[in-house]
């Protein structure tokens, strides 16, 4: 499914959102009584990570869908719109996403453009929202039922919003990506759309921290994509470096690869190892209730692991010599697919920005 996902620039079938939410995938964080597992990010990590090594489009939708729609609406919905749209989504009968990012506004999140005005009722109180604007490189935005959608309520203020898929305006074709492309992404246009204001997510005006609020966790969950995308390298390398002969002797045999391996496993070992253990501190300050965030943790876990997954499935393609330069093996796919992860959910510049800022903070005048 992977290769023909890539070739075609295919769709994930729907059926596949539903075996996934017959496992239990799409709502490891989210407490049973909504259908969820009631787990923590530490087993959300391992999905990611799994489902990754077997497609990384696969993997990416559904870190879309579980952690920056599905977490969220946990996190911030009212008890009347969790029970509206969690349990159908954690089954997979419903397809989530999350719509941030537009042209001109990425990591400057608070340059968006897209708008919300509000008309009041006769008492004063908020009847409604009008959506105008466009939102760009949205994950899963060909095929989501359901979407938390970032608008601008005032100067310097934003308001999260939950948009059912019927009311998005217009959705354009499916962008034609250099990887993950079965993974579905699109821009979204809303001309007028008109919400209630109970589709507020969290309060009005405090959209920004509903965003910042997720924005380790997200960082976090998808951290599992660049593992399971260098298993996946390692697990084509491996076989094949041990099965190629020249000089009458495996090539894995030859000091040089021996040193390549040795270098593309460590970064494996260390990456998984970073990432688990910034997983069980994230679980152990929920347990704890502790409100500190994990800023540079999370950045430092998806900075650290997308940097080594695309070497190593470059390092991977040169084990394999004039092969590993074929589509007849999946390791351009993988390196095509690693390269996203330095760029979505806060560029490797952005990542190296909070860190720095972090270290710095306890030293500022």
């Amino acid at each position: 499914m992977a290769d023909s996902l890539d070739r075609d620039s295919g769709t994930i079938p729907k059926a596949l959102w539903g075996k996934m939410g017959e496992m239990g995938l799409l709502g490891v964080t989210v407490d049973m009584e909504y259908n969820g597992l009631g787990l923590g990010y530490t087993e959300h990590v391992l999905a990611m990570e799994h489902i990754s090594k077997a497609s990384g489009s696969v993997g990416l939708s559904y870190g879309a869908h579980s952690n920056l729609c599905v977490n969220q609406l946990f996190r911030h919905g009212t008890e009347a719109q969790k029970r509206k749209y969690l349990p159908d989504l954690v089954t997979g009968k419903l397809v989530g996403a999350l719509a941030m990012s537009e042209h001109n506004a990425g990591s400057d999140v608070m340059s968006m453009q897209l708008t919300a005005s509000q008309s009041s009722s006769s008492s004063g109180s908020i009847k409604k929202y009008k959506l105008i604007g466009h939102k760009m490189w949205i994950t899963n935005g060909p095929d989501a039922d359901v979407l938390i959608v970032y608008a601008r309520t005032g100067v310097d203020k934003l308001t999260a919003f939950i948009v059912e898929g019927r009311e998005i305006t217009k959705r354009s074709p499916k962008l034609d990506k250099l990887g993950m492309r079965g993974s579905g992404t699109c821009e979204l246009v809303f001309e007028t759309v008109e919400l209630a204001a109970d589709r507020v997510l969290g309060e009005p005006d405090k959209g920004a921290h509903v965003l910042m609020s997720g924005l380790d966790s997200e960082r976090l969950v998808l951290s599992g994509g660049p593992l399971g995308l260098m298993q996946a390298a390692m697990d084509v390398c491996l076989p094949y470096v041990h099965e190629r002969r020249q000089f009458n002797q495996p090539i894995g045999t030859f000091q040089m690869m021996q040193s390549k391996l040795a270098d593309m496993y460590v970064d494996l070992l260390a990456s998984r190892s970073l990432v688990y253990s910034i997983a069980r501190l994230m679980d152990d300050k929920q347990r704890d209730n502790t409100n500190s965030r994990l800023n540079a943790e999370c950045a430092a876990a998806i900075l650290f692991a997308s940097e080594r997954a695309t070497n190593l499935a470059l390092s991977a393609i040169q084990c394999l010599g004039g092969n590993g330069y074929m589509n007849e093996y999946p390791l351009g796919r993988i390196m095509r697919d690693a390269k996203l992860y330095e760029i979505g959910a806060g560029t490797s510049e952005i990542r190296r920005l909070i860190i720095g800022r972090s270290l710095n903070k306890d030293y500022l005048l």
